[in-house]
């Protein structure tokens, strides 16, 4: 059995997980219409991080051997945090670091701002993370499109089960710079306002800032777990290859995912799904064929996007741990945008705070190059 030790999330909306997760009760969101950022001729809707608070906090809390990127700044912050609150060495052998990211440093490409051009290299971010914990091991990076975050607790499971290690700290993060934002803006996929997930007027997506960490522990024969502790229950990857850009129309890869995070758990027990929900005409369609073919049309399913925008590889880390938290609150939170019904197969869209005594949630997310994952978690 794998548990959650800690967690951390550093966003626009808080510097840690418990002041997101009140600020998303609250109805707070972080996104705005941004003009002539990135010295790009279009705006945006998104969710920024404020640099000079950014800066502040690395002064205080940082003890960095080196000059860091704003990418790494916020990777070491939430990690810091995390490791902190799980109150574990992380130079022992047995703690294994996993990095998701869909663009680390790729503002550097642009200008490398007196860094060295192998700065821009994930695996050059992954040796940041792990000299600055001192970890003997080697840091493994997850870029697989927006699953990231998720593939990357998938993975680290797997770790901890067939290399032995006891703690596994799992990060994610992703900033947003010139490249990343026109990159969207070539698909025609983002929205000029805040998103709508499964909405019938849905136009696209936003994008955010954030990173996240989870630290997570296996559980040891002697060790008695507290009460609402978050544990492991099952997961899965599934890639469909459908388009490079585009989901499966029937939703193949997220159902199978789906599946198989679900092999030892009835839809009666499940609290909520966290969809992926990017409010596109596709992404949302897609995600309603593969809730409905799996049986769980019936079970209240949000959107986070509308509070934090699309926030890349942090995002299937932020929404995991939002969503631990509301378990643990036995509660269901609203999507954020959502007011008229608009996919194509049926489910239950949640629209205002709900409670609930179950204790299993679902978190679905699915990516380019028809990647898909899913992964299960239960309050014990």
């Amino acid at each position: 059995m794998i548990y959650k030790l800690s967690d951390n999330i550093f966003s626009p909306l808080g510097d840690t997980s418990e002041e997101n997760y009140a600020n998303i009760k609250a109805g707070m969101k972080g996104g705005a219409l941004r003009t002539g950022v990135f010295g790009l001729p279009e705006p945006f809707f998104g969710s920024l991080l404020d640099w000079n608070h950014v800066a502040s906090r690395v002064a205080q809390e940082l003890e960095p051997r080196e000059r860091l990127t704003c990418f790494e700044q916020v990777m070491l912050l939430s990690a810091q945090r995390a490791v902190k609150a799980a109150a574990i060495d992380p130079k022992r052998e047995d703690v294994v670091f996993v990095l998701s990211t869909t663009k680390g440093n790729v503002s550097l490409l642009e200008d490398y701002d007196g860094f060295e051009k192998k700065r821009a290299n994930l695996w050059s971010s992954a040796q940041v993370l792990g000299n600055y914990f001192g970890n003997p091991n080697e840091v493994v990076v997850v870029s697989n499109a927006c699953i990231s975050g998720v593939a990357a607790q998938l993975l680290a499971f797997d770790l901890m089960r067939t290399k032995g290690y006891r703690h596994a700290v799992v990060v994610g993060a992703d900033i947003l710079c010139r490249f990343v934002v026109s990159g969207f803006q070539s698909f025609k996929a983002l929205s000029p306002e805040l998103c709508k997930p499964f909405d019938e007027n849905r136009v696209g997506l936003n994008l955010g800032e954030a990173a996240a960490t989870i630290v997570f522990e296996q559980v040891t024969d002697d060790m008695v777990l507290p009460k609402d502790t978050i544990v492991w229950r099952g997961g899965g990857n599934r890639n469909d290859a459908n388009h490079i850009s585009g989901p499966s129309r029937t939703g193949e890869g997220l159902f199978n995912a789906t599946t198989l995070a679900m092999q030892n758990i009835a839809p009666s027990q499940i609290s909520f799904i966290c969809a992926h929900g990017t409010a596109t005409r596709y992404n949302d369609d897609m995600e309603s064929w593969a809730i409905s073919r799996a049986g769980l049309s019936g079970v209240p399913t949000f959107s986070l996007k509308g509070y934090y925008g699309h926030t890349l590889g942090a995002a299937g880390l932020l929404e995991c741990i939002l969503s631990m938290k509301a378990i643990q609150d036995r509660c269901i939170l609203p999507t954020a945008g959502f007011e008229q019904y608009g996919v194509v197969q049926p489910m239950t869209v949640c629209d205002q705070l709900t409670p609930s005594d179950k204790n299993c949630f679902l978190k679905l997310i699915s990516g380019f190059g028809g990647s898909n994952a899913a992964i299960a978690y239960e309050r014990v």
